[in-house]
C-alpha cells in the first residue's frame, strides 16, 4: 500500500495505509506489527481494497475510519467536522499551562467552534474542576462533541449549545465571565483556498475552512467583542494562520487588550494568538 499510496501523492503514505488496515482488521496499529504473518479474511480484503480506491482519491483517511488522535485521546469524526490536528493541541497546551499558574479555582472556560470538542473534552480532562461552555453554530457537530465528551467521561463538565461565535456565551447570569476563551475558528483566505491539498479542499466542510477574503471573517468578530466576557486577567486563545501573525496583533490592540502575543507551534509556525486583558 505504501508505494501504490506514494504514487498517487497521498499525505503520510505509511500511516494512512497502517489507520486503513487496523481498521480493517479491527486493531490498534501497533498490533499490526506484533502480528505480521496474520492472514486477511477474503471480506476483509474487498473492504480493505475500497477504503484504498477512495484513500487513493485523498479522501481524508480520518473519515473512512472514523475517528483520529488528539492530545493522546481519539475522537470520532466525520465529514461535517474538521479533523483535529497538531497544530490545535497548542491551544490545549497554553491553557493547561496557564491553569498550573493562575491560581484561578473551579475555572470557567469556553471552547468557541467546538467542532469534535477536541478542544473543550481535552481541557476538561486535564482539568478535572473545570467548568466549560463548548458551542458550535451545527446541531449535529454538537451532537458529535457530545457523544465524544460522554466518551471520555468529562460530559458533565461540559455545557453543549448551539450558536454562532460569541453569541451562545451572553447567556447565564449578568456579569458572567470566563477566565479563558478559545477558539479554532475558520480562517482560509479565498487566495489561500486555492491552494490547499485536494484531502482537505475537496473533503473537509469548507465552512469550518474558509473566511472570507483575509481569512478574518470570524478571528475579527471573536477578538473584537471577546473582552467584555471575560475576567479581569482573562484570555482570548484563538488558532491563527501563521500568514495572519501580525494582522490580529493590529486587532486585539485597536480591541483594548494591553498584552496580546502569538504562539508557535510544533512546526515552529506562528499558530496561537493569546490577547490578555
Amino acid at each position: 500500500m505504501h508505494d501504490h499510496f506514494t504514487a498517487k501523492q497521498v499525505d503520510s503514505p505509511r500511516r494512512v495505509g497502517e489507520m486503513l488496515l487496523a481498521h480493517v482488521i479491527n486493531c490498534d496499529r501497533m498490533r499490526l506489527y506484533m502480528e505480521v504473518d496474520r492472514p486477511a479474511s477474503p471480506l476483509e480484503l474487498i473492504r480493505l481494497r475500497e477504503l484504498v480506491a477512495r484513500a487513493s482519491k485523498h479522501e481524508p483517511v480520518q473519515y473512512l475510519v472514523g475517528h483520529e488522535w488528539f492530545f493522546k485521546r481519539e475522537f470520532e469524526v466525520d465529514p461535517s467536522t474538521l479533523i483535529p490536528r497538531p497544530s490545535t493541541e497548542t491551544v490545549v497546551e497554553h491553557v493547561l499551562q496557564w491553569n498550573r499558574t493562575s491560581g484561578v479555582t473551579t475555572p470557567l472556560l469556553a471552547d468557541v467552534g467546538t467542532g469534535t470538542g477536541c478542544i473543550a473534552i481535552s481541557l476538561a480532562a486535564e482539568i478535572s474542576d473545570a467548568r466549560i461552555v463548548a458551542t458550535d453554530i451545527i446541531s449535529s457537530v454538537i451532537e458529535l462533541a457530545s457523544r465524544n465528551a460522554e466518551r471520555h467521561g468529562v460530559a458533565d463538565q461540559i455545557d453543549f449549545t448551539v450558536g454562532s461565535l460569541l453569541e451562545p456565551l451572553n447567556t447565564g447570569p449578568p456579569g458572567k465571565r470566563f477566565d479563558v476563551i478559545c477558539s479554532n475558528p475558520p480562517y482560509i483566505s479565498d487566495a489561500e483556498w486555492a491552494d490547499l491539498e485536494p484531502n482537505v479542499k475537496d473533503y473537509e466542510t469548507e465552512s469550518a475552512l474558509r473566511a472570507g477574503d483575509d481569512g478574518l471573517q470570524f478571528i475579527r468578530p471573536l477578538i473584537e467583542h471577546a473582552k467584555p466576557l471575560l475576567h479581569k486577567h482573562g484570555q482570548l486563545v484563538i488558532e491563527i494562520a501563521h500568514s495572519q501573525r501580525m494582522e490580529v496583533l493590529q486587532i486585539a490592540k485597536a480591541a483594548g487588550f494591553a498584552n496580546a502575543s502569538v504562539l508557535k507551534d510544533h512546526e515552529g509556525l506562528w499558530r496561537v494568538l493569546v490577547a490578555r486583558t
